[in-house]
């Protein structure tokens, strides 16, 4: 019955321990329905990042943004995560884990892998930053933004 006791106590205690608080901060705007990203203690989760326009509207002349091709959008997510990340203290040698969403190159009509797959490697696994994230790659049939190829989200850890 002792020893029976003695268990419950530690395992309440590491229940305990396990319940620590974490500090949580969301980084977001008034405009936006979401966090541009979350930190949770040393982990900061940012959210899907989409292209911005390569050549911007013209409403003036009834223009609409282009947003070039799978490589161009890619070219434009993967500095966006960067600048985000820096804004944060982060660096792209701190991502470990990333989320990328493909559908069809608005261009082609093409699921263009090889595209994406030519600007990630400017980033990861290069002479300067040899760290590469855990990955995932999904085709979806589209995204919200009816125009974009892909959707990159990443979580990235403050190293001490």
């Amino acid at each position: 019955m002792k020893l029976k006791r003695m268990m419950l106590a530690g395992a309440l205690m590491v229940a305990g321990s396990m319940n620590a608080q974490v500090a949580v901060k969301h980084i977001q705007s008034e405009t936006s329905p979401i966090a541009t990203g979350v930190w949770a203690g040393d982990t900061f989760y940012l959210s899907g990042q989409l292209p911005s326009p390569v050549t911007p509207a013209d409403a003036a002349k009834g223009i609409p943004a282009d947003y070039g091709d799978t490589k161009a959008q890619a070219a434009s997510v993967f500095a966006k995560i960067q600048g985000l990340l820096k804004a944060q203290g982060l660096d792209m040698k701190e991502v470990v884990k990333m989320t990328v969403f493909l559908s069809a190159d608005p261009k082609t009509g093409k699921l263009e892998f090889a595209q994406m797959n030519s600007e990630y490697v400017k980033y990861f696994g290069t002479k300067e930053q040899p760290n590469k994230p855990a990955r995932s790659a999904v085709q979806v049939a589209a995204l919200v933004a009816p125009w974009a190829a892909l959707e990159i989200e990443v979580i990235a850890v403050k190293g001490k």
